[in-house]
């Protein structure tokens, strides 16, 4: 399978997410730049999911009908003519990093998706149903994974 190179200016892969992006501080997204989505795709999904988290994998942000022509998104904005999600904070769009007080380092892993076709994700998806619904559709993906511990 083809991969999406995804990065962010404000941190490196597996290296610490900045403050300014957590829930404690302007709890604004992350910029966030890709390339190599592949041709023929329909839509990209972006889904940031918190593996660490103790009740089980927390969802900070799930985008769908992000358009495959784009090549990022900019701080604290969603990608244009895209559609948030209700993240694990129940609130719509990007939800910062909020782990336990004394827990080490969270995960915070940032997916990218191109697919084949349309998405059927709900209002509120759930980690597994983001994985679920792009299983089939999917031509390409990438990851970039930060960490945040407060």
């Amino acid at each position: 399978m083809a991969g999406i190179d995804l990065k962010s200016s404000a941190f490196s892969d597996h290296a610490p997410v900045p403050r300014r992006y957590s829930w404690e501080g302007d709890n604004a997204s992350p910029p966030l730049t890709w390339s190599g989505v592949p041709d023929g795709t329909a839509e990209l999904v972006l889904l940031c999911e918190d593996p660490d988290a103790p009740s089980g994998t927390f969802v900070h942000w799930a985008v769908r009908g992000i358009d495959p022509r784009t090549d990022g998104v900019d701080a604290g904005e969603p990608p244009p003519g895209s559609t948030e999600l209700v993240n694990g904070f129940g609130q719509r769009g990007w939800g910062g990093p909020l782990p336990p007080p004394g827990d080490e380092a969270h995960r915070y892993f940032f997916r990218l998706y191109a697919l084949s076709g349309p998405s059927a994700l709900p209002d509120a998806p759930s980690a597994d149903d983001v994985h679920q619904a792009v299983e089939e559709r999917q031509l390409a993906s990438g990851t970039l994974v930060g960490l945040y511990q407060r």
